[in-house]
């Protein structure tokens, strides 16, 4: 439902068309594109009533948006609400992670991060994940089984392992603990969901600590180890915790989907297989394509850090707005014909990793980890067919399938 009329809400005046559309409507998690089509068509932002939230739809806008150093992840002083007591130690972990973070944190922890997360360690994984992924195809079984937990979700999940230097033998309880963190930010969430949330916080922050602790009497060749022996004036134990959870949520969570949507949109589209991935080029042009068309991540909010006045609507310091990742990467602005999947199309610039200064610090490995996982996938699973209808989980902003049943 669309209302072009302007309306007082929580205390600002919005000034943009008004949208309903309820996110966890199960027509709009299984194809939420039709609307973000109605949203774009209407100007660059409006206002999402079920969100109670100004958005961006557009490609300019939100790239712009993700640069915009007026706009940022940290909510200032008049914006920070109290925490809710059974949350203490989820909102805690929160308050360190770099992703919620502005200068000067950010820029200090991003630069610890990225001493040790080099492009030299992470190219040094292709390999491994190669080998890791002769192994898990090697495992199929007969008949139909779910891609998802059997290839997908133990790619990225087993890889970050190994680079942060956790044992392959957690990676089942990473992935647990991992699922009820990260379910905190979709749009469905009740107390269940807080509790697992706090509980998985508690658990996995333990974890990491009793390795930070080893690694510093025993340091080996892992990203752990390498931050371990940072000043703790450039990164204390909390925040250390914080960046491996990050890293170890967010290494993993993202590409899974990434894999899976990947996966679903090429076997339902029957398309020929063996020319999308037929080397490195052609490989690299169909990973950035894929990653527009059905990105994982479809919604990146920011805070306005001053007013400041954006296609007549006036943003106070404090106030946030939501930028629709996936409808800029579907904006025909930017992409002609958005609403196909080209290979061809030569890498425009889609915003699935964010833009500027929180652009994904592990954009290489995600794509590196697709490219290997797909490229060998379909090398060796020549005639893989889907033996079901894939369905997208309600678990919105984030866009990724309940399960992907195919056969070998």
């Amino acid at each position: 439902m669309y209302s072009p009329t302007v309306a007082l809400t929580d205390g600002f005046k919005v000034a943009v068309p008004h949208f309903q559309q309820d996110p966890c409507d199960d027509g709009f998690i299984q194809n939420p594109y039709p609307f973000y089509d109605r949203v774009r068509a209407a100007g660059p932002l409006f206002y999402w009533r079920e969100y109670g939230l100004i958005c961006a739809s557009d490609y300019a806008t939100v790239n712009s948006l993700l640069r915009d150093r007026r706009f940022g992840r940290e909510a200032p002083a008049n914006a920070r609400k109290p925490h809710l007591e059974h949350l203490s130690n989820f909102y805690a972990l929160e308050e360190n992670s770099m992703l919620e973070l502005e200068p000067p944190r950010h820029t200090r922890l991003r630069g610890q991060v990225l001493r040790a997360f080099t492009s030299r360690r992470i190219l040094a994984l292709e390999p491994e994940i190669e080998a890791l992924c002769t192994e898990l195809i090697d495992q199929f079984p007969n008949g139909p089984f779910d891609l998802l937990t059997t290839y997908a979700e133990r790619i990225p999940v087993i890889i970050i392992a190994r680079l942060l230097g956790v044992p392959d033998a957690m990676a089942d309880q990473l992935l647990a603990w991992s699922h009820d963190i990260v379910a905190m930010y979709q749009a469905r969430k009740d107390r269940g969901i807080e509790d697992a949330a706090e509980r998985a916080t508690l658990e996995f922050s333990a974890y990491v600590r009793g390795l930070i602790a080893e690694r510093r009497e025993n340091p080996r060749d892992d990203l752990i180890s390498e931050l371990a022996k940072s000043d703790p004036e450039k990164i204390s134990d909390d925040e250390l915790i914080a960046t491996c959870i990050l890293l170890l949520n967010a290494g993993h969570e993202a590409t899974v989907h990434a894999i899976g949507n990947s996966v679903a949109v090429l076997l339902d589209k029957g398309v020929p297989l063996a020319p999308l991935f037929d080397g490195p080029e052609t490989t690299l042009a169909t990973v950035e394509e894929l990653i527009r068309f059905d990105p994982p991540l479809h919604m990146f909010t920011r805070y306005a850090l001053e007013d400041i006045t954006l296609h007549g609507q006036t943003f106070k310091t404090g106030d946030q707005i939501g930028l629709l990742l996936a409808s800029a990467n579907r904006d025909p602005a930017k992409f002609a014909h958005p609403a196909e999947f080209d290979p061809e199309r030569g890498g425009l610039g889609e915003v699935s990793f964010g833009a500027g200064l929180h652009f994904c610090i592990g954009a290489p490995l995600a794509r590196l980890e697709m490219a290997t996982g797909l490229q060998y996938l379909f090398a060796r699973c020549p005639n893989i067919r889907l033996s079901e209808t894939p369905r997208y989980a309600n678990r919105y902003h984030f866009h990724g399938l309940e399960r992907l049943m195919v056969t070998v």
